[in-house]
């Protein structure tokens, strides 16, 4: 399968996702988001594909949505909401039956954080960095942040993060619980593949119900954080202050915010 914005190979079982614009640190645009929802249901309705591996072209993993394209390009980012329906790029990863191992091999920031919160597993490199930054976009996190985020961290920590936008390294990343292997980088793939493989060896059904069972006990409504979500950034994308972060980044300046 031939993508603009990422490769997408499967070998013995095993799918991988790269991301792969390194130019911009493999962020999103709306062609990346469409091609990604495609890939993950092609992993998640391929028969042979028993576990689904999502990474980055270096130096990046995701550096988040692309602001010249989704937030300064021509079309409204409010357009790409839809209380009723989820991201489709959100609801593929979100309620696919295979399992899904984020290998984080560089910044994890905005909606690449999302990325990887929404895998079952992460795996990262010693050069992975974390940051919820979409504070200092005017912006709330979308609905992983919200909702799997404190799962793992714990709800102070969750809180910190989310409302500082602060940088993690990949050694607090791992001591909070953000990821749950830390490896040098030149192992980050050896290591995903391995854990991949024995997930891979076991029975595929029990291993779907087991994912289906853990999504049923752990999860929130997607679809109802998501509507919220969806009203709560339409308002903010049209806010000063949104505007006023995404030109001073454009600009290359700090911003200044009125709560306007």
């Amino acid at each position: 399968m031939t993508y603009q914005d990422l490769r997408y190979e499967v070998d013995g079982g095993v799918a991988t996702i790269t991301l792969d614009r390194p130019e911009v640190r493999n962020a999103l645009r709306r062609v990346s988001y469409a091609e990604l929802t495609d890939a993950v249901r092609a992993a998640d309705g391929d028969p042979g594909v028993r576990c689904l591996v999502v990474t980055g072209t270096d130096p990046a993993f995701c550096s988040g949505d692309d602001v010249r394209d989704i937030m300064a390009g021509e079309d409204d980012p409010a357009g790409l909401l839809d209380p009723e329906q989820l991201l489709p790029a959100a609801e593929a990863l979100l309620y696919a039956d295979v399992p899904v191992i984020a290998a984080v091999n560089g910044a994890a920031v905005g909606w690449g954080v999302e990325l990887a919160l929404m895998a079952d597993l992460r795996i990262a490199s010693a050069r992975a960095v974390f940051s919820e930054m979409f504070v200092d976009r005017g912006l709330t996190s979308d609905i992983a942040g919200l909702g799997r985020l404190a799962q793992l961290v714990g709800r102070e920590k969750a809180a910190e993060l989310l409302l500082t936008g602060s940088f993690v390294d990949a050694a607090e990343a791992l001591r909070v619980g953000l990821v749950g292997r830390l490896v040098a980088h030149e192992d980050l793939l050896p290591a995903t593949y391995e854990l991949a493989r024995r997930i891979a060896a076991k029975p595929p059904q029990a291993v779907r119900s087991i994912k289906a069972g853990l999504r049923r006990a752990t999860d929130p409504d997607w679809r109802e954080l998501h509507a919220w979500v969806s009203r709560e950034l339409a308002r903010l994308f049209a806010t000063a202050d949104h505007k006023e972060a995404v030109a001073a980044f454009l600009e290359k300046r700090s911003p200044v915010f009125t709560g306007r």
